[in-house]
C-alpha cells in the first residue's frame, strides 16, 4: 500500500485524509442514527399514557427528554404546558415545532461534511492526473543529456501517478456518496416518523390545557 501511495505522489495524501474523514464519519453516523437513540418504537405510546389526564411531574419529563430524540420533542411540548397550562395551541405547535427542527439539525449533522468529500474526492483524483500528466510531458521535453526527448523513468512515474490518483479519488467518492444517500434516506425517514408523532402528540396535549 505504501508503494502505491509513493507511486500516486504528493497529490493523493489528501485523497488520503479525505478516505480517514470519510471512513470516521461513516462510523459515527453508524453510531449516532441508530432507531434505539431517535425513535424508539413504544416511546410515544408510553408518553402518552404517563401524562394521561395531566402534566407529569419534572422527573417524569426529564427522563422522556433524556431516553432519545423523539423524547426531546415529545418532552418540549410538556415544559412548555407545565410553564404555562394556559399556553395557546399555536404557540404549543410553535415549541413543537422548534425542537423538531433541532432535532432534524442533530440528525443531519456531519451528512454535509459526507457529501462535501464524494463531490471533492473526484476533482482531487483529477487534480492528480493533471499533475501526472505534467510530468508525463516534462519527460518528454528530454534534456540536455536527454537529446533524443524523453526519460523513460519519468514517463512512468508520471503515468503512475496520473492513474493511481483517478482510481484513489473515486475509491474514495463512490463509498462516500453511496453512504450518503443511505444516511439522507434514513435521517428522512426519521423525520416523518418524528413529525407524525409530533402531531398525535400534539392533538393530545391539546387535551391538558386550560
Amino acid at each position: 500500500m505504501f508503494s502505491i501511495i509513493q507511486a500516486a505522489g504528493w497529490p493523493i495524501w489528501p485523497l488520503v485524509a479525505c478516505s480517514i474523514a470519510a471512513l470516521a464519519l461513516i462510523i459515527e453516523r453508524f453510531s449516532s442514527l441508530q432507531p434505539n437513540k431517535i425513535i424508539p418504537p413504544k416511546l410515544l405510546g408510553e408518553a402518552l399514557i404517563v401524562s394521561r389526564g395531566e402534566v407529569p411531574p419534572p422527573d417524569v419529563m426529564l427522563k422522556l427528554a433524556q431516553n432519545s430524540l423523539l423524547g426531546e420533542v415529545l418532552a418540549s411540548g410538556l415544559y412548555a404546558l407545565s410553564a404555562n397550562p394556559y399556553l395557546t395551541e399555536a404557540d404549543l405547535r410553535s415549541t413543537l415545532e422548534g425542537a423538531g427542527r433541532q432535532a432534524a439539525h442533530k440528525l443531519e449533522r456531519y451528512l454535509a461534511a459526507l457529501a462535501t468529500i464524494a463531490s471533492a474526492a473526484p476533482l482531487l483524483g483529477l487534480l492528480g492526473t493533471v499533475i501526472g500528466m505534467i510530468e508525463i510531458f516534462g519527460s518528454q521535453t528530454g534534456g540536455s543529456g536527454n537529446a533524443g526527448g524523453g526519460n523513460p523513468a519519468q514517463l512512468a512515474q508520471g503515468i503512475s501517478m496520473a492513474l493511481y490518483n483517478t482510481a484513489f479519488g473515486l475509491m474514495v467518492a463512490i463509498p462516500a456518496l453511496i453512504f450518503w444517500r443511505y444516511f439522507r434516506a434514513r435521517v428522512d425517514g426519521y423525520l416523518l416518523t418524528m413529525e407524525l408523532s409530533a402531531e398525535r402528540f400534539m392533538r393530545h396535549l391539546n387535551t391538558l390545557r386550560k
